[in-house]
């Protein structure tokens, strides 16, 4: 949010602006569907708010240039997408269903990041420097995105008995890096792993291990931003309170006087 302001020009301000609306639509899909499993909204917020909820780990890192807006847009978001693919054909309709419309949206999101790396990837010597910084900030955030290995994953196993998982977290780990890796190099840009090679006989691009230490760190609430942005949420409800204060006294005056409120 805080880039909104800082956008370079009216376009990339707007697209940001859309993207930032469109986000805030995918919370409110999935605590629809996670309100018909029998949680209630308020619990959920309450539970954020106490920094007991989860949430994906890569927002656990700060924005430090322009450029990491496209480097989000294109690795975090394409990585999300392939998550999100695999979940709209999962075997819980709510959920499916929220998941279909969050992929069309973050398809979006994706190629405006992507154009923006490519443009500034074409562009002047500063430019293609903030493109390159900005993949090297979020090459391995994005690959942390799709959980741990596969055989230190406790929830992946009965998540694929039930269907809401039709792939495994290494299987679509290796999907996103077979295609970012040859993409990023035909535009000159690199990985920030100096061990990553095709491997002729997989016909996978492999790498290096992801610092699985760092990792746990900040799903554990340690990393770089969590508590500034368990603050900022916290903040936001409590400036946020007397919005919510005026909305119940005019839906308890119009029970009141017999009429249902206007949101009804």
């Amino acid at each position: 949010g805080a880039w909104i302001t800082r956008a370079p020009n009216l376009r990339r301000k707007m697209v940001l602006l859309a993207k930032v609306q469109d986000e805030a639509g995918h919370g409110q899909y999935l605590y629809h569907a996670a309100e018909t499993l029998g949680v209630t909204r308020e619990e959920m917020i309450d539970a954020l708010l106490a920094g007991r909820a989860k949430y994906a780990s890569v927002f656990n890192y700060a924005t430090l240039g322009w450029a990491d807006i496209g480097a989000i847009g294109w690795l975090v978001d394409g990585a999300a997408i392939m998550n999100q693919t695999m979940l709209a054909h999962c075997s819980y309709g709510p959920y499916s269903r929220a998941m279909v419309r969050i992929c069309a949206e973050e398809g979006f999101h994706k190629k405006q990041g992507q154009e923006m790396i490519i443009r500034y990837a074409q562009g002047s010597p500063v430019q293609r420097r903030m493109a390159q910084e900005a993949i090297d900030r979020w090459w391995w955030p994005a690959l942390m995105m799709f959980g741990p290995h596969d055989n230190e994953s406790a929830n992946t196993p009965q998540l694929v008995r039930w269907g809401i998982k039709t792939k495994t977290n290494d299987e679509l780990r290796q999907e996103f890096i077979d295609e970012l890796v040859p993409a990023l190099r035909a535009l000159d840009l690199s990985v920030p792993d100096a061990q990553m090679h095709y491997d002729e006989t997989t016909g996978h691009w492999n790498g290096s291990e992801i610092d699985w230490d760092e990792f746990w760190r900040v799903i554990k609430g340690d990393g770089p931003m969590n508590a500034a942005r368990l603050s900022a949420r916290q903040q936001a409800h409590e400036d946020g309170r007397w919005v919510r204060e005026a909305a119940e006294a005019y839906a308890a005056k119009m029970t009141v006087n017999g009429r249902a409120p206007a949101h009804a």
